[in-house]
């Protein structure tokens, strides 16, 4: 025990030093922020935030602490970026839904320090980005079990100005929920999204209880809440109880406990054009001429480049009846270390009738979720 309180006490020391060298390097990045404001430059500078992680994990002399200092100097520059965008009042979010959707929780868990912007639809969130309401936008893009949120795409494809930053994975945990004082036997009636009630079919069928559709789960469960019947649950998340003052009556009810949402980040502005490294992804929207051959000789020459397609999708053309636009994910190999993506769509030219760099980022398709905490 002695030894443990030692360390502690060490601890507490170091960390004194450190909340002091904190205030000093925000204060720095608040100079850096007043530059940008002077020259107009964006707060994400991926090149140069690259090359600092890269010279700050290089000082850790033990192999084995690297890894762990890079996570923490990448998060620590992640806390830069929000102070400057506050700073310079660009720190708004949007999300569809209410307090509680899972849009919210994936923004909350992204952007923990904006200012969130609810919005009905999904376009009033594109409309928000594009109109400068909103520095950044948060959608659903995937699901592990329903597939493609094709609406979200057909909105990209439809806002050339806008461009995708990231995209994040947010396990989805469906929880039934009740006023105080209910219980699982006491249910009747449980309301939730369609979607999440298809989810968890067999558990309320195994409980014979009946459903009510609702627009949304983190609405259902407002719902519940304001009416006080103890026979009556919603089926949403964890987090979504906590903010309605309703209790967990069950954990995991749906179906599926590996259900996973793919949220992306979107912005206003072109996709830049830095050189490209090992792992990073690429997005591209195109469209080919309706002849034979034309998508093959996209795919070859993606594949001569050496990059591996991890996704493709196809969509309507709008206004072009039984013609499509595709979507293509790209993973970029060690081989294109310093080419630009200017290289890549030069290739893509000549087969394809129009080409659009929708965004690059870094493999951030993790969980947008916090990390435990150190005890």
């Amino acid at each position: 025990m002695e030894l443990l309180q030692q360390a502690r006490a060490e601890i507490d020391a170091i960390d004194a030093q450190m909340a002091a060298l904190f205030e000093r390097r925000m204060q720095a990045v608040a100079k850096v922020a007043q530059s940008k404001a002077q020259t107009g430059k964006a707060v994400f500078d991926p090149e140069r935030e690259r090359a600092v992680i890269a010279k700050n994990t290089a000082r850790i002399q033990d192999p084995a602490l690297q890894p762990f200092y890079r996570q923490f100097i990448t998060q620590a520059m992640a806390v830069s970026r929000a102070y400057q965008r506050q700073i310079l009042g660009r720190n708004v979010a949007a999300y569809q839904g209410v307090q509680g959707a899972w849009s919210q929780i994936a923004l909350q868990r992204i952007f923990p320090f904006a200012r969130q912007m609810a919005c009905q639809t999904w376009a009033d969130v594109f409309a928000a980005v594009q109109d400068q309401k909103a520095e950044y936008g948060v959608l659903p893009f995937e699901n592990s079990n329903a597939g493609d949120v094709s609406a979200v795409l057909d909105l990209l494809y439809a806002h050339p100005d806008l461009s995708v930053t990231g995209m994040y994975d947010l396990p989805i945990r469906q929880d039934l929920l009740g006023v105080p004082g209910a219980t699982l036997e006491g249910l009747r009636t449980v309301v939730s999204h369609q979607q999440a009630l298809s989810q968890s079919g067999p558990f309320l069928r195994s409980h014979r209880l009946a459903t009510k559709a609702w627009g949304n789960t983190a609405d259902a469960a407002r719902h519940v809440a304001e009416l006080g019947d103890v026979t009556v649950g919603a089926i949403a998340s964890a987090e979504t109880a906590r903010l309605y003052g309703l209790t967990v009556l069950a954990e995991g009810v749906n179906e599926d406990g590996d259900n996973t949402t793919r949220f992306i980040v979107i912005h206003r502005g072109s996709a830049a054009d830095a050189p490209v490294h090992a792992g990073q992804r690429i997005a591209l929207l195109f469209t080919v001429d309706h002849k034979p051959g034309k998508l093959a000789q996209v795919i070859e020459r993606i594949g001569g480049m050496g990059f591996n397609m991890e996704s493709i999708k196809s969509r309507p053309l709008p206004h072009v009846q039984f013609e499509y636009y595709f979507f293509v994910q790209l993973i970029c190999p060690a081989a294109a270390e310093g080419q630009t993506c200017a290289t890549l769509l030069a290739n893509l030219q000549e087969p394809c009738r129009t080409v659009r760099l929708l965004g690059i980022f870094d493999r951030e398709t993790r969980h947008a979720g916090n990390e435990e905490a150190e005890s």
